[in-house]
């Protein structure tokens, strides 16, 4: 039953390009950053408040030039005013360090794996050195981490992180689940996933992305546990099991028609930073 409109607005991120989906999958999927950028305020108007970012090469594999991180950047703060800007510091767009070439462009959060996982057909390398690299760094430029947690392991170690002064706030705690090899959508892991989180980092939010059919499901999750919420064209390229998605904001679109079905409003950018403790916008 949906509940009262009492509960906190719901902070919707959307996943709008990834490094992996593509337009052999989805002709939607925005590769170039004009198509970034018009996507993406597509979905900031049907109620995204905050943009996890990657960038592409004009031949559309993944890159981590600071100088493209930019001009996204530029162009989602003049377009998207209040937007909540998340880079990706993800390993499929770059080699060690250069995965955090773009953080001194001081975006307002940044995702940050803490521990290694098996993908489809490779390793996510994420060595304890490079985890301390990344935290520092976003310590640095004042960015908010937000932790993508694809093992329990990983909540344990943002807990310690957390403790030993790693982080410029609170974490952000994202849990991925239905990614080959690592952990597979369960509603008994999710659950405990959140209360661990919640009793060892009770002052972090949290939030969940579901890849390829499971999105909707942990849409729908989320948003009835109070938590927040990711959609977006990276971790699904389909509407359901036989429509392709037209849009990233089609995708957001729907997950605020879940907000409604459980009583809930799609946070606007100054309640996501206000729930998130974020620094005001540079837009501002």
């Amino acid at each position: 039953m949906p509940q009262h409109k009492t509960q906190e607005p719901c902070i919707i991120c959307v996943a709008i390009t990834g490094s992996v989906s593509s337009k052999a999958h989805n002709p939607a999927v925005p590769i170039s950053i004009s198509e970034q950028l018009e996507s993406t305020h597509e979905s900031f108007d049907a109620g995204a408040s905050i943009a996890h970012c990657h960038v592409r090469n004009e031949d559309g594999t993944p890159s981590s030039d600071p100088e493209r991180f930019a001009r996204l950047q530029e162009g989602l703060l003049k377009h998207c005013p209040g937007l909540i800007l998340q880079f990706s510091t993800g390993g499929r767009s770059g080699a060690g360090r250069e995965r955090g070439g773009m953080l001194p462009l001081r975006p307002d959060m940044a995702s940050l794996t803490v521990g290694s996982t098996n993908f489809p057909t490779r390793v996510y390398e994420n060595s304890p050195e490079l985890v301390d690299w990344l935290s520092g760094e976003m310590l640095e430029h004042d960015i908010r981490a937000e932790i993508e947690v694809f093992d329990l392991s990983h909540i344990f170690k943002a807990a310690d992180m957390l403790a030993a002064g790693q982080f410029n706030g609170p974490p952000h705690v994202q849990f991925v689940m239905g990614v080959k090899n690592s952990m597979p959508l369960d509603r008994a892991v999710f659950d405990f996933y959140r209360q661990t989180t919640q009793r060892l980092m009770p002052e972090a939010t949290w939030c969940a992305a579901g890849i390829g059919r499971h999105q909707i499901t942990m849409n729908e999750w989320c948003v009835a546990e109070g938590g927040h919420a990711r959609t977006g064209l990276e971790d699904n390229v389909r509407m359901d099991q036989d429509t392709l998605a037209p849009s990233n904001a089609a995708l957001v679109s729907r997950l605020v028609d879940i907000c409604h079905e459980h009583g809930r409003e799609a946070a606007t950018p100054a309640e996501a930073r206000t729930i998130l403790g974020l620094r005001k916008s540079s837009a501002a």
